[in-house]
């Protein structure tokens, strides 16, 4: 397995390499030059397989074999031995045809542990194997941070840098990343919003001197390790459900921001998952529900909600789908993204928007509806969802349809986001982990939203590199 750009000038990059250069050098996105796929035979296999087995099966049709298998069955496993259930992700059901897939089981209480841990254990492997220092850089909407930061905080050879919107994240959020007083972390609160602070990245990104003199790594879904690594719950989710339900086929709705955990889903259903439909689940920030209705691809007001985590307009990984429903077009993705980025929007022809329906479900819930749900499902059921897994719960029932089976992924622990919680008037106990944050001092570093003001810290933070 070899990697490409979704923009045509860069190609035949391996596993670690692709790991390591995070965004393409052409400004485009890595892709696997051929998706791997999957018999139905080797589904039943994976289906009797634990989690950590589940990954190892699945990461070995991307590594290319430049891992040792005990090296990456320690990391696989050291990984996972953090999470707090013994499934990793277990499936609960809601009720009839609605199935609960729990993604909130790691350390920071997000989905993005599972990815991120995985990350961090690599990140440490590639260090020590190559000697290479290695200076993530990256911007989070609230979750990514801290699960990058827990994933390679104290780490000996790795530093860490992360990008967050000034007072535009949780409290819980914020605690989790500006607590950690590891000398190799750095947070910066940054004034703007995360599409500001995820444009910035990219851009130094793209200035390949700089990401050269600083080694720069990324964490953020632009890196196809994240991806696929995201990829496991997908069939895991499946095989448990099948085995409840008896259902052949199921469709997923993801609460969605930067598109790439749902484009996980959609990389899984092309390696053979038998994968209905995929349901994008907004907030009142819904380029991406727009785009799915219209063919148009144009950022709005930006809106603060009660789901955070998903306040982004501009989302990265969708170039890796336009690319692959524009039938592989390097060329076109290029002359789309580079029209995008100078005019701010960019649309697609109606035959493609047919395809694009015809995988792809969409629905925005605003604030209103996402506090509704959680309190009749609390009052229904018992059990008490975080505003983004709500937004995922209200866009399945609104886009499902009867006698499919549809599994909604629950992206967060509500502890993190207790202030939407007590809109409801809900009450709710913290986990201590979480609780014992609120006595801790904090340390972060305010910036103007400017690209010098980030780099003139990034030269501090990294300055045997500088």
């Amino acid at each position: 397995m070899q990697y490409k750009s979704t923009r045509g000038k860069v190609s035949g990059i391996g596993f670690i390499d692709a790991f390591l250069m995070g965004l393409a050098n052409d400004g485009g996105l890595l892709v696997p030059e051929q998706i791997p796929t999957v018999s139905a035979e080797t589904l039943n296999a994976w289906s009797k397989l634990s989690y950590q087995e589940l990954t190892l099966a699945i990461l070995d049709l991307y590594t290319n074999d430049e891992i040792p298998a005990d090296d990456l069955k320690r990391m696989v496993n050291d990984s996972y031995a953090t999470f707090r259930h013994p499934e990793v992700t277990p499936v609960t059901k809601l009720k009839d045809e609605l199935y609960l897939l729990e993604l909130f089981h790691g350390p920071t209480f997000a989905f993005k542990d599972i990815a991120l841990q995985f990350m961090g254990q690599l990140y440490t492997y590639v260090a020590r194997e190559r000697n290479l220092p290695i200076n993530i850089l990256g911007a989070t909407s609230g979750d990514t941070g801290a699960s990058s930061i827990e994933g390679v905080r104290g780490k000996e050879g790795i530093n860490i840098c992360i990008l967050h919107p000034h007072g535009k994240v949780s409290k819980v959020q914020e605690l989790q990343m500006t607590t950690v007083t590891d000398s190799n972390v750095l947070n910066l609160s940054v004034h703007g919003n995360f599409d500001d602070c995820q444009r910035m990245i990219k851009d130094l990104f793209a200035d390949l001197d700089f990401k050269a003199k600083h080694n720069l790594c990324a964490i953020n879904s632009i890196n196809i390790v994240r991806i696929i690594a995201q990829t496991v719950y997908y069939f895991y989710a499946y095989f448990r459900v099948q085995e409840a339900s008896g259902a052949s086929q199921v469709s997923f709705s993801v609460p969605s921001g930067n598109f790439g955990d749902i484009f996980a889903g959609y990389l899984a259903k092309r390696m053979g998952l038998p994968v209905d439909r995929l349901v994008i689940a907004t907030n009142a920030n819904n380029i991406l529900e727009r785009f799915v209705e219209t063919g148009e691809y144009k950022p709005d007001n930006f809106r603060m909600t009660y789901s955070p985590s998903m306040d982004i307009q501009v989302a990265s990984n969708f170039e890796r789908y336009l690319y692959y429903v524009l039938g592989e077009n390097a060329e076109a993705i290029e002359s789309l993204m580079n029209g995008f980025r100078a005019n701010g929007s960019l649309s697609v022809s109606a035959d493609v928007l047919e395809k694009v329906r015809a995988e792809f479900g969409a629905y925005g819930v605003d604030n209103e509806a996402c506090l509704e749900t959680i309190k009749r499902y609390e009052a229904s059921t018992g059990y008490l969802l975080d505003p983004h897994s709500a937004c995922g719960v209200e866009a399945a029932e609104q886009r499902g349809q009867s006698g499919s089976v549809m599994i909604s992924l629950a992206t967060a622990h509500p502890a993190k986001f207790d202030e939407a919680v007590q809109l409801t008037g809900i009450k709710q106990e913290f986990p201590a982990q979480i609780s014992s944050l609120f006595d801790k001092p904090q340390r972060q570093t305010i910036v103007d939203g400017e690209t010098a003001a980030i780099v003139s810290e990034l030269v501090k933070f990294y300055p045997a590199q500088a």
